[in-house]
């Protein structure tokens, strides 16, 4: 189950399967797509928060339980089980594997769900309130903004089942913390306790756990108060300064200025810097 409500300009998304760790099943990864995509296309909207409920952040990938399964997932992931591709695609296999449909299922599920936060319009924070483990994990890590409870911990469980990370692991990490110390989570799969993700650069900030939700709000306030287009655009250079050259990423910045300038923020921006005020941006 997802919970999601809409307070203040700030969309709320909330895993809600405590007693399984909240591991994310077909299911509940379409919900949080479609309303990812929703929060880019609402201009009401101008920040998301993804948080849980219960222990757990997200154990991963729930790929024993159906779509609508009441069973209690492990968060591991079954290799070599056909019923698992079913399930994690949403689609029926008929008869024996064969090459390539491993790859389609990572690609329509873990990895299109990683797609759909880093490709949001609006800035995204992480409220990790416990474990994130493998694509719960990358879940976090491919957020904007990450903050966590003191007893949140990260964990790569991957090798621990023989396979490589999945859900855009390989290429999210290293761009956070560089391939050493990546390849470090990755190879040895140990739990990353919070204040040690936030000294890796992992996490934004750790705060007591009872104060989480609390300082989401507040950071998720600051945004909606921020001039929305903006952010979104700088989201965009950001997230995409590592696949291009010098030429490129200037070429890209310089036109986000242009289409920035438009808009009636920064307009609003330049007239309050001008009378010496706090500007007022409504997101346009």
């Amino acid at each position: 189950m997802v919970l999601h409500t809409t307070d203040n300009g700030v969309s709320w998304i909330t895993l809600n399967r405590p007693d399984a760790l909240n591991a994310v099943t077909w299911d509940q990864r379409e919900r949080i797509i479609r309303r990812l995509a929703d929060a880019s296309a609402d201009p009401d909207v101008r920040a998301v928060v993804i948080t849980a409920t219960g222990k757990g952040f997200c154990a991963g990938a729930d790929l024993r339980g159906g779509p609508h399964s009441d069973e209690r997932p492990t968060g591991e992931r079954a290799a070599g089980d056909q019923a698992a591709d079913e399930r994690a695609t949403g689609e029926p296999t008929a008869g024996e594997r064969v090459s390539g449909d491993v790859a389609r299922m990572i690609r329509r599920g873990a990895q299109r769900f990683i797609a759909a936060v880093l490709d949001c319009e609006k800035p995204v924070i992480a409220a990790v309130n416990g474990t994130a483990a493998g694509l719960g994990a990358h879940l976090a890590f491919a957020c904007d903004l990450v903050l966590a409870a003191e007893s949140a911990r990260f964990i790569e469980v991957f090798a621990r089942r023989g396979l490589v990370p999945d859900g855009g692991g390989a290429y999210l990490l290293p761009r956070l913390i560089g391939p050493q110390r990546a390849k470090e989570l990755m190879f040895f799969g140990d739990a990353v306790p919070a204040a040690e993700a936030e000294r890796l650069g992992l996490v934004n900030r750790v705060v007591p756990d009872g104060e989480l939700a609390k300082t989401a709000r507040e950071w998720a306030e600051r945004l909606t108060a921020g001039p929305t287009r903006a952010l979104a655009l700088t989201k965009q250079l950001v997230n995409a300064s590592f696949e291009t050259d010098r030429a490129a990423a200037f070429a890209a910045e310089a036109a986000a200025q242009e289409i920035t300038m438009s808009t009636a923020d920064a307009q609003e921006g330049v007239a309050a810097f001008v009378a010496r005020r706090s500007p007022t941006y409504r997101g346009r």
